[in-house]
């Protein structure tokens, strides 16, 4: 797999006319790609239309008991301290007046206090999976993931009423994309058509569903990642997907799901 350091190549008026500080590590189409810390980078880039983020959620990822041999994604998890959870005060109107984010069912609360302090409204919604990992352990079947959408007055969710169910179901893993918890690319572009903004930012960039979605919707993407092994798993897909035969509508169509409740 190429690496991606070269911040000239690849560039577009899109991108240049932000006259972005500092400049991006790479440039893909409208995409500008940061390799570093969010917390360093975010407060120099100043305002964005909108975030939407999948950050490290903050749970309990040791144990599994006879299982855990099955779970290597578990460790994966931990290696990269994708279970510490993240500081979530940079999600204020500072930086975006939409913010879209993934968390664990245990930050909820706090997450929900926190938004609800600065914008006007905050929803609870999710990803239903089609095939959830077959265990409980004394709990229940991991077959939801929840996100919080808040926005201010005026930036109100985006879309066409089918684009608005509450809930979207699909499959998860074997998507070949080597990031253990990679969102499945449908969902992020459903997520995308509802946010209110020209351009995106995803502060915890991962292995760049966010921007794929960006590109088949035709959004600009700033995506920031600290893993340089992320980093280029994510450089490559936006670049194989800006590349990739335009062999459907643009921006793509997307299969919708209806709101479950």
């Amino acid at each position: 797999m190429p690496v991606y350091r070269d911040s000239q190549s690849h560039t577009t008026n899109g991108c240049e006319a932000r006259g972005m500080n500092p400049a991006p590590t790479q440039i893909i189409g409208n995409c500008a790609l940061y390799l570093g810390d969010c917390h360093e980078i975010m407060p120099q880039l100043g305002k964005v239309d909108a975030v939407v983020t999948d950050p490290p959620y903050e749970f309990d990822a040791s144990g599994g008991g006879a299982f855990r041999a099955m779970r290597k994604a578990m460790n994966e998890i931990q290696r990269t301290g994708l279970d510490k959870g993240f500081d979530h005060q940079f999600l204020t109107p500072d930086l975006a007046q939409s913010c879209v984010v993934f968390c664990h069912n245990d930050q909820v609360a706090k997450l929900m206090s926190w938004l609800n302090q600065y914008y006007f409204r905050v929803v609870i919604l999710g990803w239903f999976k089609l095939n959830p990992v077959p265990m409980a352990n004394n709990h229940y079947k991991p077959d939801t993931e929840l996100y919080l959408h808040a926005w201010n007055k005026g930036a109100h969710p985006l879309g066409a009423l089918a684009h608005k169910g509450r809930y979207w179901s699909g499959r998860c893993g074997r998507s070949g994309i080597d990031h253990p918890t990679s969102k499945p690319v449908g969902l992020m572009e459903k997520i995308v058509i509802n946010t209110n903004g020209e351009t995106i930012l995803d502060p915890f960039m991962g292995s760049g569903s966010t921007g794929v979605a960006c590109i088949r919707q035709g959004r600009g993407f700033i995506g920031i990642e600290r893993e340089s092994e992320y980093f280029d798993i994510a450089c490559q897909r936006l670049e194989d997907e800006l590349n990739a035969p335009d062999m459907f509508v643009t921006p793509h169509e997307i299969q919708t799901q209806g709101a479950l409740i």
